[in-house]
């Protein structure tokens, strides 16, 4: 699956992608997750803008999945990585993250972080398939400890949480 840039155009469909992706969370119990509302247009266009946003696209080169990321404490960190359900288990999100590693690497990042719900098949299970390990409190940095803040304010910690590093 090509990975490429986000289009300033394509804005509008990386939401569509997180609303439609969402939806899986009322299937198991988590409806808030399901109707949070994605980052806005003004947030998601500053992520294209510092570099830090792509696509993984059809053959008709329209977004059907996307990874955001934010430089943090000297890594790379995965803000969101979301998949149409239309196209998900194609490796897509497998394709966006190793995008990202290969960019992390280019610019001698030593690893990509995130944060995810430990309980949920297709966040921390899946993401210990892509080479990810769970961090413990002691291990984390001053930003993961502030994105977790972020996160527990926003209401997200209601389910277990973890933050998980990949070594590159």
């Amino acid at each position: 699956m090509p990975v490429r840039v986000v289009h300033p155009d394509e804005l509008t469909a990386l939401q569509d992608i997180e609303r439609a992706a969402g939806r899986c969370f009322r299937d198991i119990g988590m409806p808030e997750i399901a109707d949070d509302e994605p980052l806005s247009l003004a947030e998601l266009a500053s992520y294209r803008l510092a570099g830090l946003a792509w696509v993984a696209v059809d053959a008709a080169d329209a977004p059907v999945g996307y990874l955001i990321a934010e430089r943090v404490d000297g890594g790379m960190h995965v803000e969101q990585v979301s998949v149409h359900p239309d196209h998900a288990r194609r490796g897509i999100g497998r394709s966006l993250l190793e995008h990202l590693a290969a960019v992390a690497v280019g610019e001698g990042v030593p690893a990509l972080t995130l944060t995810t719900f430990t309980e949920v098949p297709w966040n921390a299970p899946y993401y210990v398939r892509c080479g990810f390990r769970p961090l413990g409190e002691e291990a984390l940095t001053p930003g993961l400890r502030e994105i977790r803040a972020r996160e527990a304010a926003h209401g997200l910690d209601r389910w277990p949480r973890v933050c998980m590093r990949r070594d590159l």
